[in-house]
């Protein structure tokens, strides 16, 4: 099975182009469900190998009846993808005869509510990062990039200098599947990152510009999605907002006033780089005060 697997990881970078954190997050669901059948002793042939072809759908009921106990529904649903995903592969390549996870649905997901900060807390936030050091200069940048445009943290620590027009005051982005899009920066953002720029070279040498990564860490490496999550928690309790959000709170924070301020649904769909309308729709959620102030606007009798 672990040789399956492996070729289903090279099939989804190859065939399916899919992100390598996606990649990840499949190839790591489904060697727990090999571990699972090891433990149990299930679809063992010599020498204790798994034999796909013996996977039937009491396997799998038994495999997520063990998920239950421990997952919310949101995990048993990503790990139920992969599945579904990795024997439709076995089926098409013509490793097993039929696929038995065919009648299986995915359960049904809890959608909270987006997390995001009001505008006082995130003006809050932006105007409490005034260091001169270097990693508070690039910090500022870190965090008015990702609430002037909405990028993925992703996005953001894949940009290049090169990917920044400041001319136009637009960024190039590379985000899910490898498509690529053009979202405007504000003013205040891009000369965050002017400042951080001449900073950027003192510290390392390197010249802003082309290829050249956008956002380092101390080292001078590309930041992970780990680090600038690290910095945004930081600067988040320095604060004392009440509100834990990370880089993708700062996202739901940019689709949340846009939308409060009137934007076009659609409009923020483009921004955020939703391939579809019902993602975006999940910023529809409107406050009390708004949702009253509406109401007496636009009742007769209120």
């Amino acid at each position: 099975m672990e040789d399956l697997i492996e070729q289903f990881g090279n099939y989804l970078r190859v065939e399916r182009n899919l992100s390598p954190h996606t990649v990840r997050n499949y190839l790591s669901d489904l060697k727990q469900f090999q571990q699972f059948l090891h433990q149990e002793g299930l679809c063992q042939g010599k020498g204790k190998k798994i034999k796909v072809q013996e996977v039937d759908h009491n396997v799998v009921r038994a495999y997520l009846g063990a998920l239950a106990k421990v997952c919310r529904k949101s995990s048993i649903g990503r790990k139920l993808a992969a599945l579904k995903g990795f024997f439709r592969y076995l089926v098409k390549e013509r490793h097993i005869p039929r696929d038995p996870l065919l009648l299986f649905a995915t359960p049904k997901q809890e959608k909270p509510l987006p997390v995001f900060l009001s505008i006082d807390d995130i003006f809050r936030l932006l105007g409490n990062v005034q260091g001169v050091d270097v990693l508070e200069i690039r910090d500022r940048a870190i965090l008015e990039v990702l609430y002037s445009t909405g990028v993925r943290v992703s996005e953001l620590v894949g940009l290049n200098w090169g990917d920044i027009d400041f001319r136009l005051g637009i960024l190039r982005v590379l985000g899910k599947g490898s498509k690529e899009r053009i979202v405007p920066v504000g003013e205040v953002a891009l000369q965050a990152l002017r400042d951080y720029g001449v900073e950027h070279g003192k510290r390392w040498g390197r010249a802003a510009k082309g290829e050249a990564a956008v956002f380092l860490n101390r080292l001078g490496g590309r930041m992970t999605t780990r680090s600038v999550a690290r910095a945004v928690e930081k600067h988040l309790r320095g604060t004392g907002i009440p509100v834990r959000v990370g880089p993708h709170g700062l996202r739901h924070t940019f689709a949340t006033h846009l939308l409060n301020s009137g934007a076009d649904l659609r409009v923020i769909q483009e921004l955020l780089g939703h391939a579809s309308l019902s993602t975006t729709q999940r910023y529809t959620h409107v406050n009390l005060e708004q949702l009253t102030a509406v109401y007496d606007r636009a009742h007769p009798r209120a």
